[in-house]
Protein backbone atom coordinates (compact mmCIF):
# COMPACT_ATOMS: atom_id res chain seq x y z
CA UNK A 1 0.00 0.00 0.00
CA UNK A 2 2.48 2.54 0.62
CA UNK A 3 4.78 1.49 -2.77
CA UNK A 4 0.97 2.47 -4.43
CA UNK A 5 0.72 6.04 -2.54
CA UNK A 6 4.19 6.29 -2.68
CA UNK A 7 4.25 6.34 -6.55
CA UNK A 8 0.85 8.50 -6.95
CA UNK A 9 2.53 11.14 -4.61
CA UNK A 10 5.82 10.76 -6.94
CA UNK A 11 3.01 11.14 -10.73
CA UNK A 12 1.29 14.25 -8.91
CA UNK A 13 4.64 15.95 -7.73
CA UNK A 14 5.83 15.78 -11.80
CA UNK A 15 2.07 16.68 -12.85
CA UNK A 16 1.93 19.69 -10.46
CA UNK A 17 5.91 20.33 -12.07
CA UNK A 18 4.72 20.29 -15.69
CA UNK A 19 1.75 22.68 -15.16
CA UNK A 20 3.59 25.00 -12.82
CA UNK A 21 6.61 25.00 -15.93
CA UNK A 22 3.56 25.26 -18.83
CA UNK A 23 1.92 27.92 -16.56
CA UNK A 24 4.83 30.03 -16.22
CA UNK A 25 5.44 30.48 -20.02
CA UNK A 26 5.77 33.91 -20.87
CA UNK A 27 4.49 34.02 -24.74
CA UNK A 28 6.68 37.26 -26.17
CA UNK A 29 4.31 39.54 -27.96
CA UNK A 30 6.46 40.67 -31.07
CA UNK A 31 6.58 39.52 -34.54
CA UNK A 32 9.62 38.53 -35.52
CA UNK A 33 11.83 37.90 -38.77
CA UNK A 34 14.55 35.46 -39.95
CA UNK A 35 17.45 37.94 -41.13
CA UNK A 36 21.09 37.13 -42.88
CA UNK A 37 23.97 39.01 -44.09
CA UNK A 38 27.29 39.83 -43.94
CA UNK A 39 29.80 42.46 -42.01
CA UNK A 40 32.91 43.16 -43.84
CA UNK A 41 34.87 46.33 -44.28
CA UNK A 42 33.52 49.02 -46.89
CA UNK A 43 36.13 47.58 -49.19
CA UNK A 44 34.45 44.38 -49.18
CA UNK A 45 37.68 42.43 -47.05
CA UNK A 46 36.83 40.61 -44.49
CA UNK A 47 37.29 41.86 -40.85
CA UNK A 48 40.21 39.95 -39.52
CA UNK A 49 39.41 38.88 -36.30
CA UNK A 50 37.74 35.27 -35.28
CA UNK A 51 34.76 35.62 -33.27
CA UNK A 52 32.57 38.68 -33.73
CA UNK A 53 29.21 39.20 -32.87
CA UNK A 54 26.88 41.85 -33.64
CA UNK A 55 23.88 42.59 -32.06
CA UNK A 56 20.44 44.34 -33.25
CA UNK A 57 19.08 46.97 -31.01
CA UNK A 58 15.56 47.51 -32.05
CA UNK A 59 14.76 51.20 -33.03
CA UNK A 60 10.98 50.92 -33.10
CA UNK A 61 8.69 51.26 -29.94
CA UNK A 62 7.77 49.58 -27.03
CA UNK A 63 3.95 47.63 -26.28
CA UNK A 64 3.59 49.38 -23.17
CA UNK A 65 5.68 50.70 -20.21
CA UNK A 66 6.80 47.30 -19.52
CA UNK A 67 6.69 45.69 -22.86
CA UNK A 68 9.72 46.32 -24.56
CA UNK A 69 11.44 44.66 -28.07
CA UNK A 70 14.69 42.53 -27.21
CA UNK A 71 17.73 43.23 -28.47
CA UNK A 72 18.98 40.17 -30.84
CA UNK A 73 22.46 38.98 -31.86
CA UNK A 74 23.87 36.96 -34.39
CA UNK A 75 27.50 34.93 -34.86
CA UNK A 76 29.50 36.18 -37.40
CA UNK A 77 31.65 33.33 -39.40
CA UNK A 78 35.34 34.93 -40.63
CA UNK A 79 34.20 35.78 -43.73
CA UNK A 80 31.81 37.99 -41.88
CA UNK A 81 28.61 36.04 -42.81
CA UNK A 82 25.65 35.52 -40.47
CA UNK A 83 22.51 32.89 -41.40
CA UNK A 84 20.65 33.75 -38.37
CA UNK A 85 19.88 36.34 -34.85
CA UNK A 86 18.56 35.25 -32.01
CA UNK A 87 15.96 37.84 -30.03
CA UNK A 88 13.62 35.95 -27.71
CA UNK A 89 14.13 32.05 -28.66
CA UNK A 90 17.14 30.64 -30.14
CA UNK A 91 17.32 31.41 -33.91
CA UNK A 92 13.62 33.24 -33.98
CA UNK A 93 15.33 36.77 -36.01
CA UNK A 94 14.47 40.03 -35.30
CA UNK A 95 12.33 42.04 -34.33
CA UNK A 96 10.43 43.99 -37.58
CA UNK A 97 11.59 47.37 -38.19
CA UNK A 98 14.95 49.44 -37.52
CA UNK A 99 17.51 48.10 -35.50
CA UNK A 100 20.90 50.24 -34.73
CA UNK A 101 23.65 47.49 -35.00
CA UNK A 102 27.00 46.78 -33.17
CA UNK A 103 29.92 44.97 -33.97
CA UNK A 104 31.82 43.00 -30.81
CA UNK A 105 34.25 40.39 -29.99
CA UNK A 106 32.67 36.83 -29.24
CA UNK A 107 33.01 37.67 -25.25
CA UNK A 108 30.97 41.28 -25.98
CA UNK A 109 34.24 43.12 -25.69
CA UNK A 110 34.66 45.88 -27.69
CA UNK A 111 36.83 45.21 -31.23
CA UNK A 112 40.96 46.40 -30.89
CA UNK A 113 40.56 50.03 -32.42
CA UNK A 114 43.45 49.04 -34.80
CA UNK A 115 40.65 46.53 -36.52
CA UNK A 116 37.70 48.50 -35.95
CA UNK A 117 36.86 52.18 -34.21
CA UNK A 118 35.17 51.95 -31.13
CA UNK A 119 31.89 53.25 -32.15
CA UNK A 120 31.01 50.45 -33.82
CA UNK A 121 30.85 49.17 -29.91
CA UNK A 122 28.55 51.44 -28.91
CA UNK A 123 24.88 51.60 -29.62
CA UNK A 124 24.35 55.39 -29.10
CA UNK A 125 27.19 55.96 -31.81
CA UNK A 126 27.35 53.25 -34.62
CA UNK A 127 26.64 54.24 -37.82
CA UNK A 128 25.53 50.54 -38.54
CA UNK A 129 21.42 51.11 -39.30
CA UNK A 130 19.74 47.94 -40.88
CA UNK A 131 15.72 47.72 -41.64
CA UNK A 132 14.63 44.11 -41.59
CA UNK A 133 12.47 44.49 -44.85
CA UNK A 134 15.98 45.10 -46.99
CA UNK A 135 17.47 41.82 -46.81
CA UNK A 136 20.41 40.27 -46.77
CA UNK A 137 22.06 42.83 -44.79
CA UNK A 138 25.33 44.50 -46.21
CA UNK A 139 26.58 45.80 -42.84
CA UNK A 140 29.85 48.01 -44.15
CA UNK A 141 32.58 49.41 -41.39
CA UNK A 142 34.89 51.60 -41.61
CA UNK A 143 38.70 50.56 -41.28
CA UNK A 144 40.39 52.52 -38.81
CA UNK A 145 43.08 55.15 -39.66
Amino acid sequence: MKQIQSAAFRIFLTSLSLLLVAGCGHKDPFDYVQVSGKVTYEDGSPIPIDGKRITFYPQGGSIDAKTHPRPGMASVDKAGAFRSATSHLPNDGLVRGRHKVTLLAGNGQLLPPSVVPAEYGDPDKTPLEVDTAEQPFVLEVRQPN
